[in-house]
């Protein structure tokens, strides 16, 4: 438990997240790498990059699962690890429920339910009726893995955590479940904000859920902005190859591709009037650039740095 002042919850819904130099190793492997940033309360947050970059362990450390290797993390002010009142505003969900597949489903929520102090059952019960899951004797383990998912997510609706965290929660759950989920998440966040952080594979999808998206590349930070102010920034170009080249000079370009006379570059600045004008007198196109899209320059291993 903390020796600091007495834990007072944020009144605003959710708690604001800072991590200074935070690193986590695993013996020689470094899984995040020194990174300092600080996640607004209240905010649903997309946690975004490839298989390996991080995303889980630092979700598991920002949880408090496990102590960080040196930085620090601090949630609402006060540094989570073995902070018991703190840690129970804490939710990390992932697809399979970290669930006791010998316990009963109802065992199950009522164990969630003792554990979360906002826990709301009314929530959860119509969860249950739209994932059409009973809350009854049968064990988590004869479940499918679908339901298993289904009931993750329903759990983590209803804990009403200031801090919940979804960790590739899409695994298992189908198109239909899906997206019950996206519209279940944005309901209770908007009956009653909390901070919200999801990592997903699946961008596209939950793009027009994300205020903030958080991008972490082989555990460094790579980026974090309102998701808003990302889109505005990535454009893609093209037209004549010379013409392109000329007016990206200086841009900081993500990716280019070249058909013949032709370039295609996805450029991560902002064009101002006068660049617009150059680029339509040059006969260029611009294009947005879809977050999954712009996620995928960013990360891949010809972008540069």
């Amino acid at each position: 438990m903390s020796d600091s002042a007495p834990f007072t919850p944020s009144p605003i819904g959710g708690h604001t997240i800072e991590l200074r130099d935070l690193t986590v190793r695993f013996g020689s492997t470094v899984a995040v790498d020194s990174i300092s940033t600080t996640m607004r309360a209240g905010a649903i947050v997309g946690l975004l990059g490839r298989n390996g970059a991080g995303k889980s362990t630092l979700m598991r450390t920002l949880a408090a699962h496990r102590r960080p290797s040196s930085g620090t993390v601090r949630i609402a002010g006060e540094d989570p690890y073995e902070h018991a009142q703190l840690m129970a505003d804490l939710c990390l969900v992932r697809h399979d429920g970290d669930f006791n597949l010998d316990v009963s489903v109802a065992d199950s929520i009522a164990i969630a339910a003792a554990l979360r102090p906002r826990w709301d059952a009314a929530v959860l019960e119509r969860l249950l009726d739209r994932f059409q899951l009973r809350s009854d004797r049968t064990k988590v383990g004869a479940l499918s893995l679908g339901q298993r998912a289904a009931l993750a997510v329903s759990i983590g609706i209803a804990t009403g955590s200031p801090v919940t965290m979804f960790d590739e929660p899409h695994l298992g759950l189908d198109a239909p479940s899906r997206y019950a989920f996206y519209d279940e998440l944005l309901a209770t966040y908007m009956a009653a904000p909390r901070t919200i952080i999801v990592s997903t594979h699946l961008i596209d999808e939950m793009a027009a859920l994300f205020e903030d998206v958080i991008i972490i590349d082989h555990g460094a930070l790579l980026l974090h902005e309102p998701a808003d102010e990302l889109r505005a920034r990535g454009i893609e170009l093209t037209g004549p190859a010379a013409a392109v080249d000329a007016l990206t000079a200086g841009m900081s370009v993500l990716s280019s591709r070249t058909l013949g006379p032709t370039r295609s570059a996805v450029v991560l600045d902002r064009l101002d009037a006068d660049m617009r004008a150059r680029a339509t007198a040059a006969g260029i196109a611009l294009g947005p650039i879809p977050l999954q899209d712009l996620f995928v320059a960013l990360t891949s291993e010809e972008a540069v740095r």
